[in-house]
């Protein structure tokens, strides 16, 4: 019996997250024990350029250059100075997706106000044929990460029946985020290749980085993507990767300096992100 054994604190999580996924508490203890015997701690980290509450509270203007987030990770995402667009960092190439559709390469002497990156190395690698609805994605993804507080760097690959993103414009510094990001441009495509890249973060960090799935997508042909609003999979191939460690960095910048960050912004955070 697993009460026997467990802590009733991590009992009680354990039969949240049983009834919430529909799965038998067993085979989640199971599960966990199999990833966490099997893929050993990494030196690795998240590296996030600046915490995203800076963000939230309009200081879109820092001075970490490309070359620098470049140092911490070949994959990830953000944004740049200005919140000129979605960043995607695919196999150490940097993307910008403005909100005119189109896709930039990007310098390394660019300079962004947040990334969240890492050196992408899945421990997992699952196929799946036959798709997902636009409800069932998240779900799906909750069943192949086997705790909600771990960070996760997710990388999709293959065919999409539809994806929805939208694209933040670029706005005036110190204008929040929820007031920049009212007038976004929305994009859907249709039976597109392409990869979506992004990252789980545990809800108790949300004055960190924005928390639960934050993913940006990205077509095959580098032409088109944004931040990710919804999708259905078509043919794909999804990689996991679990790291057990978190690397912030704080900007030396007098704005930075001297901004009040200890608001709460859990609230506009989600209306900015969904």
């Amino acid at each position: 019996m697993l009460s026997s054994f467990l802590p009733p604190d991590l009992l009680s999580q354990l039969r949240i997250s049983s009834e919430r996924r529909a799965c038998p508490p067993t085979d989640l203890v199971e599960k966990a024990l199999r990833w966490f015997l099997t893929h050993p701690s990494k030196d690795n980290a998240v590296y996030l350029s600046a915490p995203i509450n800076a963000l939230v509270e309009g200081l879109y203007v820092e001075n970490t250059t490309m070359a620098e987030i470049k140092q911490h990770g070949d994959f990830g995402l953000g944004t740049f100075n200005f919140l000129d667009g979605e960043m995607v960092l695919l196999d150490g190439c940097v993307y910008q997706i403005r909100s005119d559709g189109n896709v930039y390469h990007v310098k390394d002497d660019e300079k962004s106000p947040f990334a969240c990156v890492t050196f992408f190395n899945p421990d997992t690698l699952d196929d799946l044929e036959n798709g997902s609805n636009s409800k069932g994605f998240y779900d799906l993804l909750d069943n192949l990460i086997p705790s909600e507080n771990m960070l996760y760097a997710i990388r999709i690959d293959g065919t999409f029946s539809h994806v929805k993103t939208r694209v933040v414009p670029r706005s005036d510094n110190y204008r929040p985020l929820v007031e920049a990001t009212k007038d976004q441009p929305i994009f859907d495509f249709h039976n597109v290749q392409g990869c979506l890249a992004g990252f789980y973060t545990p809800r108790f960090m949300e004055s960190l980085n924005a928390p639960g799935y934050h993913l940006h997508f990205l077509s095959k042909d580098r032409q088109y993507g944004g931040h990710l609003i919804e999708c259905v999979l078509g043919k794909v191939r999804i990689g996991i990767q679990h790291i057990p460690k978190l690397d912030v960095g704080l900007p030396i910048t007098l704005d930075y300096l001297t901004t009040d960050l200890t608001r709460d912004v859990g609230n506009d955070l989600h209306k900015a992100e969904h």
